[in-house]
Order: C-alpha cells, then structure tokens, then sequence
C-alpha cells in the first residue's frame, strides 16, 4: 500500500487549502461593527465602565447572528476578576556610600506595586545591579547567577544585552527584542528571584519610548488580575528610574555606571552587590471589580477537542484627556476595526461550514491594560491550550488601501511564518521585514498571552508599501496616525476609510486559519524561541 509521509501530506493539505475558495469579505459588517462600537455612546469601551455590558453585549449578539455558538460552557462570557491599585508613594532613598540620593516621584522615578495590600514599606534594603536580569538557560545566560537577592532591590536594564545590533544576529535576536527584553519579564524573574523592589533603569532608545510615556501609564491607579493570594508572591516594589538618577545611585555606590552598563552586555556578567540601601513607602487604594471576555465556537467535525484561535481586544482608553473639547477615545482602529474583522471571520467561516477542528472567536478585555483579558483567557481557558493548535489576532486593520506586501511580527519565532508566507503569496504579496524589530511590538498585544504559555500565534498584516503610493506614503500615513490619532480622541470612525487593505489581510487570516482547521498539523516554535520549552511540555502531555 502507498503511504503519504508526513512532509508529504502536510504539503498536499496546504495546497488543498490554498485552492480552497475563500468566501467574499462582508466589508459592510466591517464597516458597520467599527462604526457602531466606535460611536460616542460607548464612551470609549473602558473595561469595567457603564459602558462595557453594551460593548459586549453587542459583540455577542453580533457573534450569535454570524452562527457561531456560545463558547463558554453555554455562555458567551468569560468573567475576568480584576483588581484596581492607585500607589501613592512619597520619595525613593538610597542611603550609604557617598551619601544620600533622594529620588522624586514622577521625575526621577515611579513605583508601584502588584501585592493587593493597603501599605508597602521597605526600609534599607540592600541593592544589587543584575544587568539586563535575565535567566536563559537554553542561552546560557544567567545574571543571577552566584547572588542571592532575597529581600533586596536589584536594578535592571531596559531591553536585551544586544540591542544595539544593526542586525537580527545574536544571542537574544540582535537588534529584535526578545521577551527578555520586556519590562514585564524583568519584573517577573526578579519576583522569582524573591527580590524585594525591582526597579528598571529607563533609556529612551532600548525602550522605545520616552520617560513620560512610563510616568503617563504609572501615576495613576493601574489594573490587574486579581488573584486568591493577593500576588503576595510579586516583589514589594516594581518601578522605573531615569538612566540620569541611576547614575547618581550608582556614584553614590563607588560604581561607574556606564562601565557596568557595558559589561552586563557580556556572557558571564556577574551580579554586582552595591554599598547603598533603598527605602521606600507607599499607601494603595484597592478597588476590586470584574470585566469580561466574549467567546463564540464552531464546533469542528472530526477533531472538535482541536483548536484554532482568532483573536481581537473590545476594550479601548475610555474618556481621556480632551483634545479640543473631544474627551473620548473612541479607538475606532484600535480596536473596534479588529472586533470587526472577528466577526467577519466568523461570518466567512460559518458559511464555509464547520472544518475538520473547531474554531474559537474570542474577543478580550483590558488588553490596554497589560494584555489582562487575553492573560486571563490563556491562565484559565476555557479549551485546553495543549489542544489548542495556533490562531491569529488582530489589532487594527488597515484601512489605508492595499499593500504589495505584508510584514510579519516577530518574524523567525514560530513555523507559523510559512503559513503567512504561503497566503500572502496567494494574495501576490511579498514578506517586508519588520521595521522596527527593537520596540518589541511582539510582546504588546494579545497574541503574546497565548505566545508565553506555548500557542504559536500570528501577528503580521498589511506593510507600508501602498498600491498607491508607494512606501513612502505608508509609512507617511503610519506616522501621521501615530502622531495625531493613536491613543486620542481623534482615533474616530471615518466612512473615507479604503478597506481594501483590510479585506487582503482578511483573506489571509481567513486561509492562515482555515489551513489549520482543517489539517492535523501542529506547529511548533523554532528550537531557540523563549516558547518552545512550554510548548514541548504542554504537548507531552496532553
């Protein structure tokens, strides 16, 4: 008897796929759902707001009419149990050495906490530099190796110790951010470590922003999942400081801060013990809540305990600081254009009927919160995410015209690639690098929720390179959203909109998805990805 092998088969179900007729986009359910979820009568879609039981009752309603099921045991929602911390410290001190370094709040740094408790206090602990605070073992890296920080305050580096690469070679991916990068892994490492305060020394060039961006999200009362222990296992204190005030810290230590700073960059960095102790207190008004998720399923036909994921966040800024007497952040591109598209996946796949595995569509809150919503799904999903076999989420459509390309996020991390790859081909567009691999977007929307804890997910769209217009013109149109519409009142419904751009990139979400639908597939990251370990793991055993 001939037998197909695996590579063969695999090849002959993706051309099967990629011959597949796709159904039409319904871009009047794009327009329609963008312009609805982005009106004034949301108020901007903050999480836990008067608004939200509208937000995502008609998200459900919307889900319901395209055919899919309720895809919670019954229920179209997910609760996500939240906890609001407004901090409100004084100063920051260092103490010995050279004398005493007072930081202000706000100017020199900010601080917070994770731990649901109405006062933190921590009095002369002592501070160690960690470098960039990593723990790679696949990597060899470990910069807490031979030093114990319980109870202390380490000071750590933004980003990874080859950021300044001109290319993606490198331990940690070049001029690429790996998650080790992230404030967020920095943060969690540390608390693993039983560090006390943690603290990340700010640089505007590694961490793609500038301190005001850090000082605008951190000064005031921030979300967070609640949890059972009160994350009493987070260290005290989390903040950031001024590169400006850590060199004032590290003088008052006897240390010479941009030596150290360059020696963290080298395998073999030792942790260095400093002659100064932190103090710092902090009074916390905690509010407890709850938001939710929405969740609709097609039941697939012959491997229903597989999964494939589409993903979109409903949740925007809410009101926010007036611009010309515009106080809502209406966030109709972000996100209300990627709620959308969700639901034209679901319309365009319901009529296709069921595949082979069954599809999930699930629409997240608090994403501009820390990615909350899609964190609270992927910690406590409602599929198993050891069957759950990849997907793709959206985060803004392209609503500029078509692309002759499409540029991946976080390109060479997941075998994923080759189904963008493929699809855009099918499309006659080409792979574009990522423009700006050192910001880390690839950490910054809610494909990584699902990423950490081992499901490859796509995130890649249209590229700069406009039909009409060229490269130039895209990105002129990507900077002039950046400037005076993201994270603003101005970011508002417009019926002049092109959604050409969106219904290329949809065709191929659609034929991303549907291949793994209805395959048996299981993609994997590749061997030297932060994921592939978990992955490995959760697949054993399933």
């Amino acid at each position: 008897m001939f037998r197909f092998c695996a590579t063969t088969f695999a090849l002959f179900a993706a051309t099967a796929a990629l011959a597949a007729p796709t159904p039409t986009v319904p871009v009047e359910t794009l327009k329609a759902v963008t312009q609805e979820l982005s009106s004034d009568s949301y108020a901007g879609r903050a999480p836990t707001s008067a608004e939200e039981p509208k937000t995502i009752k008609y998200i459900a309603d919307r889900m319901a009419k395209a055919g899919l099921k309720a895809g919670n045991h019954g229920s179209w929602y997910q609760d996500v149990p939240m906890v609001e911390i407004a901090a409100m410290p004084t100063s920051m001190r260092f103490t010995g050495g050279a004398g005493p370094v007072t930081l202000a709040y706000k100017t020199d740094m900010v601080v917070g906490t994770l731990r649901v408790v109405p006062k933190v206090a921590i009095d002369n602990s002592d501070v160690v530099f960690v470098g960039y605070g990593i723990t790679a073992p696949q990597l060899g890296w470990n910069d807490y190796a031979g030093v114990d920080v319980k109870g202390k305050t380490v000071l750590i580096l933004i980003n990874d110790p080859d950021w300044e690469s001109p290319t993606l070679a490198g331990k940690f991916g070049g001029r690429a951010m790996t998650y080790y990068g992230r404030w967020t892994y920095k943060y969690e490492e540390a608390a693993r470590q039983g560090a006390a305060a943690a603290l990340i020394i700010h640089d505007t060039v590694p961490a793609a922003y500038p301190f005001d961006v850090v000082v605008s999200s951190w000064a005031k009362p921030r979300l967070n999942l609640d949890a059972a222990n009160n994350h009493m296992d987070e260290s005290a204190a989390i903040g950031w400081m001024t590169s400006a005030a850590a060199a004032h810290v590290f003088t008052a230590a006897g240390q010479d801060f941009n030596k150290l700073r360059d020696a963290a960059k080298t395998a073999g960095f030792k942790a260095v013990p400093m002659s100064v102790k932190m103090s710092v207190a902090m009074e916390n008004t905690v509010r407890r809540q709850n938001s939710r998720n929405v969740i609709g399923i097609l039941p697939g036909k012959t491997q229903p305990n597989d999964y494939v994921v589409y993903s979109a966040h409903w949740d925007h800024l809410g009101r926010c600081l007036p611009v010309k007497g515009d106080g809502i952040c209406n966030g109709a591109l972000d996100n209300a254009s990627g709620v959308a598209g969700l639901i034209a996946m679901a319309e365009m796949n319901a009529q296709s009927g069921p595949a082979q595995r069954s599809q999930i569509f699930l629409s997240v809150t608090a994403e501009e919160s820390g990615l909350l919503g899609s964190r609270y799904y992927a910690e406590h999903p409602v599929y198993p995410l050891a069957r759950t076999v990849g997907g793709v989420n959206m985060d803004g459509l392209n609503v500029l015209g078509k692309t002759r390309d499409v540029t991946i996020v976080g390109v060479g991390k997941s075998e994923l690639d080759a189904y963008v790859t493929r699809w855009a081909a099918q499309g006659g567009r080409t792979i574009t690098p990522e423009a700006n691999p050192e910001k880390g977007h690839y950490y910054r929307s809610d494909h990584f929720s699902f990423a950490r804890l081992g499901v490859p997910m796509v995130a890649a769209g249209s590229g700069n390179d406009l039909v009409q217009g060229g490269v130039a013109a895209g990105r002129a149109a990507a900077d002039d959203y950046v400037a005076n519409r993201y994270h603003k009142p101005q970011d508002e419904y417009d019926p002049k909109w092109n959604w050409d751009g969106a219904v290329q990139d949809l065709e191929m979400y659609y034929g991303i998805g549907r291949e793994l639908a209805d395959s048996t597939a299981w993609p994997n990251w590749v061997p030297t990805a932060e994921f592939r370990a978990i992955r490995d793991q959760s697949r054993s055993g399933k």
